[in-house]
């Protein structure tokens, strides 16, 4: 609920916050009927602070505040229902979709579908068997909202309807270009997995591999080379991991 210069009960979850002078920190949040805000949130670190245990990521929250969506003061937070219980295997994910938002989407543009598809892969994130597929629905819902999403299901050429039977080359931002003249082509992708991803439809391992690779590319043109955090630190946790299991 919004007037003049406040927002009231707003459902949003945090997405990074840095400390700001001696007692307060400058918080942003993904806000249902804003998108991206960036707010004030005077006095949070001080001893007994209302807010302080409140402001934590992956928290279903109701904000409030004055002033503008971008440096205005966080003014109410309250859990919007119960915290999301995210298993430890899959935080890395969890920040890695707070890290798309960060760096893809512009702050104060509203998206409630992509809020409504960032809680839903939030939740799934509960269960590491559905880690993979929560994430590669949440990346394809994120491109489509921004204008970038691709058609998988149709050549870009002519529109030719892509037949499961067949492999395809994608390009990560035209789309299907044409048929692979063999199965073992580099990049090529069967039209099965093309139609999986297209509708949603990722069950099985290859389904989910090639929908990874194709909305991984179509994000990394996205980023223009910017590299996530997130990724890195996903890389450095697999080398440690790796040298642990050799000794």
């Amino acid at each position: 609920m919004t007037t003049a210069r406040r927002v009231l009960l707003e459902p949003a979850y945090l997405l990074h916050q840095r400390d700001w002078r001696d007692s307060s920190r400058i918080v942003e949040f993904f806000a249902r009927d804003h998108g991206r805000v960036a707010l004030f949130a005077k006095g949070v670190r001080r001893p007994g602070s209302a807010y302080a245990a409140l402001l934590q990521p992956f928290v279903p929250l109701l904000v409030s505040w004055s002033g503008s969506a971008d440096g205005g003061t966080l003014t109410g937070a309250e859990l919007a229902g119960s915290p999301v219980t995210v298993a430890p295997r899959c935080l890395m994910s969890a920040f890695y979709m707070n890290e798309l938002v960060l760096k893809l989407m512009e702050r104060v543009d509203p998206h409630p579908d992509v809020h409504e598809a960032y809680a839903l892969s939030l939740a799934a994130l509960a269960d590491p068997a559905a880690e993979q597929r929560a994430l590669r629905l949440f990346e394809k819902r994120l491109l489509e909202a921004l204008g970038l999403g691709l058609d998988y299901s149709h050549l870009a050429a002519d529109g030719a309807r892509v037949e499961p039977d067949r492999y395809y080359h994608v390009d990560p931002e035209r789309g299907v270009t044409g048929q692979a003249e063999r199965p073992e082509s580099p990049g090529a992708c069967l039209g099965a997995d093309l139609l999986a991803l297209a509708g949603e439809e990722l069950a099985g391992a290859a389904s989910l591999a090639t929908a990874r690779r194709l909305l991984g590319a179509a994000l990394a043109a996205a980023l223009d080379g910017r590299e996530l955090e997130s990724r890195k630190v996903a890389r450095a946790v697999r080398s440690v991991r790796a040298g642990t299991e050799e000794r």
